[in-house]
Order: structure tokens, then sequence, then C-alpha cells
């Protein structure tokens, strides 16, 4: 069916009737990048690989935000291809994920901007129910938060590590965004504002002047509350803008958080080993010796490689009072010579060394 132009002046129509014919052009090509991908996938079922391949993934956005000359911004063209990757994936066999829920939650929205929302999705009532699905290999993947900007580490995913055998395959970076959603229409009719304690705490400056003496109802989660919105008159939630969507809330305000650098960091986690990107980040696991210096000499030899210490965290053991694991995270693949040869040196100076998984870099906000 075409397109109505009943509305649109004379001199336009040339121009719609261009997009109209490049719209075709687009589509046909789409559905031959699917055929082709069926294709692929019927091969790699034939030799028992894989589906997701993270690495070939990365370098085909890479290639194509090389390839951009615009106007299409790279942060639309990346939201585009990664569906155009997930419908590719589907075609070939469904892709199951796991992630913290509830659904709408920011967890859900990391997952949905890793793997395209052609990705069947299962929201999990816990981070350890995320691993153990992962672990007994019910779902080849799953998405947990591991750190905020302000809140820091996210403790349970960290310590789930010292007991798992999952590897890290990915990392999310998602900007925190909050917004005010309320089957109501306007803000003065708003009574009692629902959410997580902590969502209520990074908007607490705008709910001060905004809704000043308002009820604030603490909730399980920001999806937890947009559903308590939805049946309380006078309720209003924050939480994201997807749980507008999800919930059919208006938006009667939005990006309503006090601070703009409020960002997670989510792991995409899994039981495959990812290839090198040439843009990739280690994570590792280790403990030390009970002795003075011990630590200074693991990390030397992270610097006299060059490498970039990304991150280092340290969680008390499960399996010794007063002794402690680190978290550290490196600039590159295992299987760049310089990590190598770290981890190599690592082994002989702890007294535990686990590699948690090599995986792309995530683009930070």
């Amino acid at each position: 069916m075409k397109p109505s132009n009943k509305n649109g002046l004379p001199e336009l129509e040339p121009l719609r009737q261009a997009i109209n014919e490049t719209d075709q052009k687009i589509l046909a090509l789409v559905n031959e990048r699917l055929d082709i991908a069926q294709k692929i996938g019927a091969i790699k079922q034939g030799k028992g690989l894989p589906v997701v391949d993270f690495s070939r993934e990365r370098a085909v956005l890479d290639q194509l935000q090389e390839l951009n000359e615009g106007p299409m911004p790279d942060e639309t063209l990346l939201l585009l291809y990664t569906e155009i990757i997930a419908a590719s994936r589907r075609i070939q066999q469904p892709l199951e994920v796991g992630y913290l829920g509830p659904k709408a939650t920011f967890t859900h929205m990391a997952a949905m901007k890793h793997f395209g929302r052609s990705t069947n999705f299962t929201p999990l009532g816990t981070i350890s129910d995320v691993f153990e699905e992962v672990d007994k290999r019910r779902r080849p993947f799953g998405v947990v938060p591991v750190e905020n900007s302000m809140e820091g580490a996210v403790n349970l995913t960290l310590d789930l590590f010292q007991e798992s055998d999952v590897r890290i395959c990915g990392e999310i970076y998602l900007p925190i965004r909050h917004d005010l959603l309320s089957a109501e229409d306007s803000l003065d009719q708003i009574m009692v504002v629902f959410s997580h304690p902590q969502a209520i705490a990074q908007c607490r400056k705008w709910l001060g002047k905004n809704l000043p003496g308002i009820l604030q109802n603490q909730c399980s989660s920001t999806s937890e509350a947009a559903r308590m919105a939805v049946n309380t008159p006078g309720g209003a939630a924050i939480a994201s803008s997807e749980a507008a969507i999800t919930y059919e809330l208006n938006t009667l305000a939005d990006n309503i958080q006090d601070s703009t650098t409020n960002i997670t960091r989510f792991l995409v986690i899994g039981r495959d080993k990812v290839q090198p990107t040439g843009r990739d980040k280690t994570s590792l696991l280790f403990a030390i010796p009970h002795i003075p210096g011990a630590l200074h000499s693991v990390l030397q030899p992270i610097s006299e490689e060059g490498l970039n210490m990304v991150k280092l965290e340290s969680r008390p053991s499960k399996s010794a009072s007063w002794h402690y694991l680190f978290f550290v995270d490196l600039e590159g693949h295992m299987k760049d010579e310089p990590v190598k040869k770290v981890v190599d040196k690592m082994r002989t100076l702890c007294s535990f060394v686990k590699w948690l998984g090599s995986y792309p870099v995530g683009d930070r906000p």
C-alpha cells in the first residue's frame, strides 16, 4: 500500500516518492541480509558452532561507524544495527537471555540495548538466579548490574564470581534517567510518589522543588513502582521511560534525576570465550598471600608491561576470615601477549588467580 500524500505540498511529491523507493531498497537489502544470516546459521549448526559471536558483531558495528558520514548520528546507527543483528540472530536460532527483573527495569533496558529487542528476555528474581541460570546452562547469557557511578560496586555480583564458572562476555554502560510516570494527567493531581529508595534519593532536589510535602512510598524496584502508580488514584512513579511504555503511563516529567552523570555498568555473563576485537578488557579475580607488600608486588607487572588498569576492587574472601579477594580490570585481551605475560607472572605471586573473561569494551555515554 502506497503512503498517501493528501495534505502534502506538490513540490514534496517527488521527494516523498524518492523516499518510498529508497525504503523499498532498504527493505529488500535487510531481507537479503537476513537470508545470508540464515545460511550462515545453517553452517554454524552443522559445525556445532554458537550462534552468537560478540567479536564479529563488534567488528561490524565499529566498521559501520567508521563508514558513517552522516547525517545519521552514530547513536542512531548503533540502535538500528543492533536490531538488525538481533533479527539476524533470531532467524538463525532464537536467543534466550535472563536478566535481573522485573520487566522495564534499567537492567532490562541494558539487556535490550546490548542484544536488541528481537531477543527472548526472561526477568529473574535475583542476581543469584541469573548466575544460576547461566551456570546450569538453562540460558546461554544473562545480564546483571556490577557498579554504579554514584553508588559504587554491586557487591553481590562480585561475590558470585567467587563461586560461579560463568565468564564475562560483554559490558554495557547505561545512563540512569528517571521519569515521573502516572495514570493522571498533571502534577497537581499527584498525592503519592512510589519508587525504589535509590531512585527517590537520586531525585530528591526535583521532588522538593516540584512536589514538596508529597508522600513518598518505597518499592522493591522502579517497575514495581510503575505497577503501583497504575492502580493508585493520585499515584506517580519514578521509573524508566521503558516503564511508561510497558505500563501505559503518562510521562509527567522526564529526566528528573539530580545528577546528569549517573551511569550504571552492567555485565553480560555466559560460558563462551569471546575472541579479540582490538578494543577489549580482561577481568581477573585473585587472592594474595597475607604478607606485607604482597598487593604491590602483584600489581607491579601490570605497570611494567604498560597495561592500563581501569578498575581494582576488594571483597572479603568467603573461605577465610579477614582475607580478601581482588577484582581487577585490565585493558586488552587474554590472547594479547602483554596481558598473557602479566597473568602468567601474577600466577607466580598470587595464591589464586581466576580469569573471569576477556570481552569488548563497552561504549560509555
